[in-house]
Parts: structure tokens; C-alpha cells; sequence
């Protein structure tokens, strides 16, 4: 979503474990873009995507800095990426305000014979043991030619240590998801495939439709099981049989309970959320025992308090997709405005007038958005993804603990569900008492 999911919190959330999916409503230059950025943001054996030659100028090394945003940049013969390593540079080695722009890079770099390099047969694990025993912020790795091949930064290796559940892929970068739409996926997904999208999904209100099956045979056909993709929205066991047999690799569930989502009340499309989610749920398991297939299920919409991620982990989701949530955080891309007297964040839907996603709504005809089936609203300000994060998990996995459940197919195998009376709902929180104040408090880890 726009208010939601760009690169910056698609990082922040990598870090405590989950994973992001780069809003589709966009170009595909600038969503790809925004892909490019969470899988260089940190790596083990880092390629040098900044090189420049010794015989180009600090102007030419500060344009190269202001277009990539990378303060260590590798000086090679060529400029190239696995051109003959002659130096580096980093910020440390120029001041850009007292040089004249037409000083040659090689009269400032740190010099070849002065840094100290790894072979290309080091490990990760060795090549951060070099890091430290000589108290370096960067390892170039070089061959036996001298050319460059890669670079090892200790701030990723520290990143791990201090997000221990971060989510990466085998070369330690950080994993991220991109949506797309049944109408230019056939430009949109090779691009987003080459920029490095670790996993894609169909971003639509209602996944029951002949355009997902063939954006799914599109897919499949082209890259089988190389590029996994998720369908949906749909909320029965025959949305859900549809989309598993043309290939989803999960399927979301959920239409019109998003916090601002009114597909219901404009055009009377969806169901209760636990009651969509059960009977697919449901239905999953009838079709793995069938087919030896497990389709995972993802529940999206319907949270508002942390309890309701439990259960709707207990009703046999496999993971949640949350909006609203995220929304509220430092890290979504929205504004942070005040309003009477209070902190919010804007959060719109994407079937909003503000959000112009007319693809996701397009029922073949002009290219706009015919009626809305989103709002545009406010959510209250929360602070930092982490803090909040580590608190929500905090209570799951106390819950958990209650069901007597290490894990979610033992609390989906465990857990009692009973349907409660609003009374019932009143008694589970303070009641017939004068607080004293209506703080929530927080998690420290």
C-alpha cells in the first residue's frame, strides 16, 4: 500500500523478521527501484555498485555519491565493478567544501598498497574475523589478479548481531516482496525479477477472477517454481480451490475488513473475516490431503487489537498481512501530522481516490477509477516499527505459551475457539473500576 510499504519500512521490518511488499501502484522503474534499495541496503559479499576511476575528479566522486547514496566507493582502473582494485574512497578522505572539485580522485583515495584486502576464497565468517582483528569498517575482496570482486562492510555484520531474527536470503541481504496487478505483469514482473523481488503477489480485492489465472499462468509458465507469487483476495473454499490449482504459491483471504476498506458497504462484496478465514482454512487441508500440495493461507484484514493476530493464527492462517498497523509506524512513508491536540499518521486504501490505482479495480474499460472502495483517514501516531513489533510478538507468544503451543501448528492444533456475547467481550477488560491513568505499557527487552 501506498501509506504502507516502501523501501524504508519494507528494511525496518526485515530486521524484526517479516517481510514487505513494495506497493504496485507505481511505475515499474520506481518500484523496482525501490526493491533494488532493501536488497543493497546490507549483504555479506557486497558487489561494489560505486566505482569510479583515478583519473575522474571529487566532482565526479560527489555526483556519484548524491546518485547512489553510497560513501565508500571503490577506485578501479576502469571504474567498473570487478575493474583492477587501485584505492578507495570514503567520506573520510576528501572535504568537499575545501577542495576544488577538479581534484583528481587518485590524489586523495587511500591507495592500494595501504588497505588491506581478503581473497575471494575467504568465507563470510573469516572475512569478518579480518574486520575485526584489524578494526576495519570495509573489506574489499579482490582475485588473485587484483580485481575487484566484492566488499564486506562491518555494519552488516553488526546489524545481525543486533536484529538476531532478521529475515535475508543466502547472500545476507535483506528479503522483500512486490505487488503487481493482472494488467501490465508481463512488463511489471520480468523487472521486478531482475531487480531482485524475493517473492510476488497480486494486489486485488477479489482474486476469484479469470485475469489472476492467466497473470498466474503467465508466471508459472515462464519461471515455474523459480518465482513464488501469492493470489487473492478471496473468502471461500472455491476462491481459494481456483487459485491453488492454477499455481499460487499462497493465497490471502479477506475482502471488504480492512480498516479502510468499504468493498462491503459499496458494493455488498465479502464476509466476516473469521468466517472466510476458517472455512479456507478448511479447505487447505482438504487439499493437501489430496494433492500433497500446502498451499499456505494468509489472513489480511480484520486487526485491530494485537489478540486478533493470535487468533487469527489459531484459525489456521500460516502469516498475516497488516496495513493499518504498519501504517502508524516512523517508517511508513505517509505524513506525520498533528490533529486536536494529538499525533497521526494519513493512512489511505488503495481502492481511495488519493491512492488512483485504477488497475486494481479495472473492469477492462477507461483507464480511471470509477468509484472508490477505499477511504482516506487518519491512524494514531505509535512510534518506531521495532518497539512495536517486539511488543505485539511479546503477546503472541504469550498466548501461545497459555495454549500450551512453541510453535503455530501446536497453537492451531491446541487453541479453543467459542464465540462470546458483547458482554462477555466487556468483562475481558477493565471494568466497573476509576482508572487511574489509560496508559499501555510496553515491552523491554
Amino acid at each position: 500500500m501506498q501509506a504502507v510499504s516502501d523501501d524504508r519500512l519494507a528494511i525496518a521490518l526485515a530486521k524484526e523478521g517479516g517481510l514487505a511488499f513494495i506497493y504496485g501502484s507505481q511505475t515499474i522503474e520506481s518500484q523496482c527501484a525501490m526493491v533494488r534499495r532493501v536488497k543493497n541496503y546490507k549483504a555479506g559479499f557486497v558487489p561494489s555498485d560505486s566505482n569510479i576511476r583515478p583519473t575522474q575528479t571529487l566532482a565526479d566522486l560527489v555526483a556519484l555519491k548524491n546518485r547512489t547514496g553510497h560513501s565508500t566507493i571503490a577506485v578501479t582502473d576502469d571504474g567498473l565493478p570487478n575493474g583492477k582494485l587501485l584505492g578507495i574512497v570514503t567520506s573520510r578522505d576528501y572535504r568537499e567544501h575545501r577542495m576544488e572539485g577538479s581534484t583528481p580522485v587518485s590524489s586523495f583515495m587511500t591507495p592500494l598498497e595501504h588497505l588491506v584486502c581478503g581473497s575471494d576464497e575467504l568465507t563470510l565468517t573469516e572475512a569478518n574475523d579480518m574486520i575485526w582483528d584489524h578494526k576495519l569498517n570495509t573489506l574489499p575482496i579482490i582475485d588473485a589478479r587484483g580485481h575487484l570482486c566484492s566488499l564486506v562492510f562491518r555494519k552488516d555484520y553488526e546489524s545481525h548481531k543486533e536484529h538476531p531474527l532478521e529475515l535475508h536470503d543466502d547472500a545476507k541481504r535483506y528479503m522483500v516482496g512486490a505487488g503487481i496487478n493482472t494488467r501490465d505483469f508481463d512488463q511489471r514482473v520480468p523487472a521486478l525479477v531482475e531487480a531482485g523481488a524475493d517473492v510476488l503477489c497480486i494486489d486485488s480485492s477479489e482474486g476469484f477472477t479469470e485475469w489472476q489465472g492467466r497473470t498466474l499462468a503467465f508466471i508459472k509458465e515462464r519461471w515455474q517454481d523459480r518465482v513464488k507469487v501469492g493470489a487473492g483476495n478471496v473468502v471461500d473454499a472455491e476462491g481459494f480451490r481456483y487459485l491453488a490449482d492454477r499455481g499460487a504459491d499462497f493465497v490471502k483471504v479477506g475482502i471488504g475488513g480492512g480498516s479502510i476498506c468499504i468493498t462491503r458497504e459499496t458494493k455488498g462484496i465479502g464476509r466476516g473475516q473469521a468466517s472466510a478465514l476458517i472455512e479456507v482454512c478448511h479447505e487447505r487441508d482438504r487439499y493437501f490431503q489430496e494433492t500433497g500440495i500446502y498451499v499456505p493461507i494468509c489472513s489480511d484484514g480484520g486487526i485491530v487489537h494485537d489478540h486478533h493476530l493470535t487468533l487469527a493464527l489459531a484459525m489456521g492462517a500460516d502469516f498475516i498481512m497488516l496495513g493499518r498497523y504498519f501504517a502508524r509506524f516512523d517508517e511508513s512513508p505517509s505524513n506525520k501530522v498533528f490533529i486536536n491536540g494529538n499525533y497521526m499518521k494519513e493512512y489511505w486504501g488503495e481502492g481511495s481516490n488519493r491512492a488512483r490505482n485504477w488497475q486494481r479495480y479495472d473492469m477492462g474499460g477507461s483507464d480511471r477509477l470509477s468509484f472508490e472502495e477505499g477511504v482516506d483517514s487518519y491512524v494514531p501516531y505509535a512510534g518506531r516499527l521495532g518497539d512495536n513489533v517486539r511488543l505485539s510478538l511479546a503477546k503472541v507468544r504469550s498466548t501461545m505459551c497459555n495454549c500450551g503451543a512453541t510453535d503455530i501448528p501446536q497453537l492451531q492444533a491446541k487453541a479453543k475457539l467459542t464465540v462470546v456475547s458483547s458482554t462477555s467481550i466487556v468483562e475481558g477488560g477493565a471494568h466497573d473500576v476509576l482508572l487511574k491513568d489509560d496508559r499501555t505499557y510496553s515491552y523491554r527487552p
